[in-house]
């Protein structure tokens, strides 16, 4: 069934999507499984979410599919994720190029294995001519970390005499952000029936949608990604205006 895929405005698909995929180890619990079951199976999710961006015209899709803080997860699992990455990445080039869906990588890369760095530079390299969805993962990656990188590259081109402090605005700060040649996300999806944003995206999500669902993310898939689309679509963007000021 396509229901919700059927009842979509294709005039007014989000640009930018961005998710929050949690519930693997949650899953693999459930089903008596280790948590690299789980993360396993998360990826059948990711593969079912890029198409289904695709074929609806989402332009940027990023994926919170490492965070800054798991790296204090136990070493095992750190490193079974590490090569989990790796694995994914070589099994989906060849799916990533026929659907025409371009690689990015925000995050601090300087802390990731420097197999991971090669093999992501490679498919990057390989996938940059393709005009598709922009698939955006987030590596090593917190808000804050952004952040806070950020205002060192400004203070440094401040004392380099480059930037001058009165000049300095939103839509500059804008510019040292990794995410600067992308629009901010229209909406925030995040799985699992967790109410939080987990330090992902804090600049950019400022006057994004939220979107929360109780599926576990390995359980999450096109019909509930359209769904998601479905909720975003009856919901009245003000960006701190009155609904009186938008009809008018």
């Amino acid at each position: 069934m396509k229901l919700f895929r059927n009842k979509l405005n294709t005039n007014n698909i989000p640009e930018h999507v961005a998710i929050i995929m949690d519930g693997n180890g949650r899953w693999a619990a459930r089903h008596g499984k280790a948590r690299i079951i789980g993360h396993e199976n998360g990826v059948e999710s990711v593969r079912a979410v890029v198409e289904a961006a695709g074929e609806i015209g989402v332009k940027h899709l990023t994926l919170y599919a490492f965070s800054t803080e798991n790296w204090d997860r136990p070493r095992p699992e750190v490193e079974a994720l590490m090569g989990l990455l790796v694995h994914a990445i070589e099994a989906e080039t060849t799916s990533l190029m026929k659907n025409n869906v371009r690689l990015s990588v925000i995050g601090d890369m300087d802390s990731m294995p420097e197999e991971v760095c090669e093999k992501l530079k490679g498919c990057m390299h390989h996938l940059q001519a393709n005009t598709g969805l922009n698939l955006v993962l987030a590596l090593s990656y917190s808000g804050q970390w952004e952040i806070v990188s950020a205002v060192k590259k400004m203070v440094n081109d401040v004392v380099n005499e480059k930037l001058l402090p009165e000049n300095i605005n939103t839509k500059l700060f804008k510019s040292y952000l990794s995410t600067t040649n992308m629009p901010d996300p229209e909406l925030l999806i995040r799985t699992s029936g967790e109410f939080r944003v987990s330090n992902f995206l804090l600049w950019q999500i400022a006057y994004s949608e939220l979107y929360f669902t109780e599926k576990l993310w390995p359980d999450f898939r096109k019909e509930d990604f359209f769904e998601a689309i479905f909720d975003y679509q009856n919901r009245e963007r003000r960006f701190g205006k009155t609904s009186e000021q938008l009809t008018s």
